[in-house]
């Protein structure tokens, strides 16, 4: 039977909705046509964003999926390999668009440094060593911070600075996708900037626990941000009076420093959970990912109680986010103790 009681939405921390101050940011925004350039709360989204990203330039997208399509297809050129660990989002969540549509031939690195992190070693012994003219030629390197699949896990500045100097080394562009960036910079208590450097794009999520509805950047340098203008164009990203969304960017991008609470959430949930005999890890970040001995038997149940959950990396993946409250904590671990 299914519960009539109010529902826990633990699926995302993309189900948020924009609040009453976001709504009215978005409905006096000022607008123009963006495709021609001239839309000036998206030029505003865009500077700021490139600031706080500690990039040159920044580029307003529809979507996550979009921003790292646009790196990946002008990063690449077809046939050429690149890396990225093990679940990354861009592997396994964007419809295969990196091989499809960029033309790029992805391998993948193991986690062998942690959640969602390879040791330089293993990316060194990764990037191939030069070889005949029908060897494939090894030209990117896809990092992911946060890593979701991982359970928002987090690489921090010291291990990000030893994979960049690989990849540098080894002659490799590097693009980060930092769909949860902000995540992990409030988790580590660093500038989002601190997580960026040299890499040559990075990707960033404004509806991920932030409440706007849509929107992403991809940034990087100026030259590359003038491709990328002319890819999303090319993928119909191109939209006219955009800066309506752009606002909503702009409010969540003034509160990153609010995700520390669905920070504390996500801890008090794992916590609550192992305590419960749930087999979890306390997590980095916001999501929570919890093994089970047969994923749709605990999703039915868990929704027969009123608590939404979806399946990630063969776990059942709980994401805490601004729309949950500390209560709502509180009565999901009370009804997984009672069943009820």
């Amino acid at each position: 039977m299914t519960r009539t009681g109010p529902q826990i939405d633990f699926r995302s921390d993309t189900v948020t909705r924009p609040d009453a101050v976001m709504r009215r940011a978005m409905a006096e925004a000022e607008v123009d046509d963006n495709v021609i350039g001239t839309d000036p709360t998206i030029a505003e989204l865009e500077r700021r964003a490139a600031q706080v990203l500690g990039m040159p330039a920044a580029l307003w997208t529809p979507s996550g999926t979009m921003a790292n399509l646009i790196a990946l297809s002008v990063h690449l050129q077809r046939g050429d390999r690149f890396l990225a660990m093990r679940g990354a989002h861009v592997l396994n969540n964007e419809l295969g668009s990196a091989a499809w549509l960029a033309g790029g031939m992805p391998d993948i690195l193991d986690h062998d440094a942690g959640p969602g992190r390879c040791t330089p070693e293993t990316l060194a012994a990764a990037t191939g060593t030069s070889g005949p003219y029908y060897s494939l030629r090894t030209t990117l390197l896809c990092l992911e911070n946060t890593h979701n699949a991982a359970g928002g896990a987090v690489t921090p500045p010291d291990e990000h600075a030893q994979l960049l100097s690989v990849a540098k080394q080894a002659g490799l562009t590097v693009h980060l996708d930092g769909a949860r960036i902000w995540h992990a910079a409030v988790a580590l208590q660093v500038p989002p900037a601190a997580l960026t450097v040299g890499v040559d794009s990075v990707s960033a999520c404004f509806s991920k626990g932030l409440g706007a509805p849509v929107g992403s950047v991809v940034a990087g340098s100026v030259e590359f941000v003038e491709r990328a203008r002319r890819m999303r164009q090319m993928l119909g990203g191109g939209v006219r009076q955009g800066g309506v969304l752009a606002a909503a960017c702009l409010v969540a991008l003034g509160r990153v420093d609010e995700l520390a609470e669905s920070h504390e959430f996500a801890k008090r949930l794992a916590g609550g959970l192992a305590e419960h005999g749930w087999d979890v890890s306390a997590p980095d970040t916001n999501i929570v990912l919890a093994g089970v001995p047969d994923i749709p038997t605990a999703l039915h149940w868990l929704g027969s109680l009123g608590i939404l959950a979806v399946p990630m990396a063969g776990k059942v993946r709980f994401v805490t986010h601004r729309d949950l409250s500390s209560a709502d904590i509180d009565e999901a671990l009370r009804r997984i103790k009672t069943g009820a």
